[in-house]
């Protein structure tokens, strides 16, 4: 099973954070929803998590250092 991200430096946010998950998806998908929650406010419920697995990426899509942040979808 091929492993997924979570980088927050995709998306731009008034935090700057920097943030990669890199794991499992489910790993991904739970980590990434409790750090959307305790660091940008967000509410852990299963439409978020739904939000965060569409926005995964392979992990073979990580760069180090920086990248330029998208905005956010929605």
């Amino acid at each position: 099973m091929a492993r997924k991200m979570a980088d927050c430096r995709r998306f731009e946010s008034d935090s700057d954070c920097t943030l990669t998950i890199i794991g499992d998806e489910e790993e991904v998908v739970r980590t990434a929803a409790e750090h959307a929650s305790s660091v940008h406010g967000h509410h852990d419920t299963p439409d978020l998590r739904e939000q965060i697995r569409a926005m995964l990426e392979d992990e073979g899509a990580y760069v180090p250092g920086t990248r330029v942040a998208e905005p956010f979808p929605g």
